[in-house]
């Protein structure tokens, strides 16, 4: 494909609460094996994409350490390969990333250094299995300065978080809205774009000489009216994950068949780094009903309706349900866990009680397992 991918993985959501306190949002483990950024990687790798860059900044050890080598998504190449780019300091710039247009602005030189004709530019935070390659063709016969990709909002979801849009019989964009108060619109932006390189440096070095930092607000709607700008509508599953609701709906959808079966069985693959790890184990007392098991777990008690990522362990007696626990957790005995998501490494003592009434509840103890 005749495209370099950029991967906006740097920002951070006050609706995930604690959740990020230990990683970016792109980091998020999803489907009891992936990283949500994974889903961006396989669908460039997947496109054919042989050059992508990932530009990140908040909490990002965490996705550092995932990305620390390239080979998993097919990146280790001679020509091209998988970049990483944090702010920097320099004689002339000491900022943060200000926002995704600055983001990109302070890494122009990666981009002005190229030779692709296109740019693909997604965000991390997406759950969604695509080929770009139809986008292109679409965006190159439209004549298009600018092509979103966008998708009908997931059912129930909140639209007020979203950037709204409206679109023409064609494709052009009528009018877009980000995060409005009140949605005219149940459609929404993706957060995937593809843009001429050339066009692309151009409006960042514009945006940058007056002070504006944002690719949403102050390149697509600032020239909605001016730039074609077309939108591509996708039908097949997307979801956001950048809310505790829409993170734990995401997972609780990896146990229906019909989603579970189109990320893990169905061409293309999506690709996650490897881990050396003994298949799950149930050990007698363990009843497992419709619930997703990580490697390196052992079972010894009722699990339902919940996702449990690597290396978790359940003592006796005790009941999961509607859940989500995270790598490494450590539940005791006679512990009972209903409508929670548990952080990763936790520690819930025995006879204890966690029940989410009416809203899903963190679980975040800080427990030292070993000092008991």
């Amino acid at each position: 494909m005749k495209a370099l991918g950029i991967i906006l993985a740097g920002g951070n959501s006050s609706r995930m609460k604690n959740l990020t306190d230990k990683r970016a949002i792109s980091a998020m483990p999803v489907g009891c094996s992936y990283r949500s950024i994974d889903f961006t990687l396989s669908n460039m790798t997947n496109s054919h994409i042989q050059t992508v860059a990932v530009l990140s900044q908040y909490n990002a050890r965490s996705l550092n350490e995932h990305l620390n080598s390239s080979k998993w998504w097919n990146f280790g190449r001679k020509q091209g390969g998988l970049f990483l780019f944090t702010p920097t300091v320099t004689a002339d710039n000491s900022w943060w990333y200000r926002g995704t247009a600055d983001a990109m602005w302070q890494n122009i030189d990666f981009l002005k250094r190229r030779h692709e004709p296109y740019v693909v530019i997604a965000s991390g935070d997406c759950v969604y299995k695509m080929d770009f390659n139809p986008v292109l063709e679409y965006h190159i016969s439209k004549q298009a300065d600018i092509t979103l990709v966008c998708a009908k909002a997931p059912e129930g979801d909140d639209l007020t978080r979203f950037g709204t849009v409206k679109l023409a019989e064609d494709g052009l964009l009528l009018d877009f809205e980000e995060k409005p108060m009140v949605a005219h619109s149940n459609i929404v932006s993706t957060g995937v774009y593809i843009i001429r390189r050339r066009k692309l440096i151009e409006l960042l070095e514009q945006c940058n000489q007056e002070g504006r930092y944002n690719f949403v607000t102050d390149i697509l709607v600032r020239y909605k009216g001016m730039k074609k700008i077309y939108g591509y509508m996708m039908d097949t599953y997307w979801s956001n994950i950048a809310t505790v609701e829409a993170y734990y709906n995401t997972n609780m959808d990896f146990l229906k068949p019909e989603v579970r079966n189109f990320f893990f069985r169905e061409e293309p693959k999506i690709y996650s780094k490897a881990y050396d790890l003994p298949p799950a184990k149930f050990n007698q007392g363990s009843d497992v009903h419709n619930s997703l098991i990580g490697s390196g777990s052992i079972i010894n008690s009722r699990v339902e309706n919940s996702v449990l990522f690597k290396k978790v362990f359940v003592g006796n007696n005790s009941v999961i349900k509607n859940s989500i626990i995270m790598n490494g957790a450590y539940i005791g005995d006679n512990v009972r866990v209903e409508n929670c998501i548990v952080e990763s490494n936790e520690t819930l003592l025995s006879d204890t009680t966690y029940i989410g009434d009416g809203e899903i509840r963190i679980v975040s103890e800080n427990n030292n397992r070993y000092g008991i």
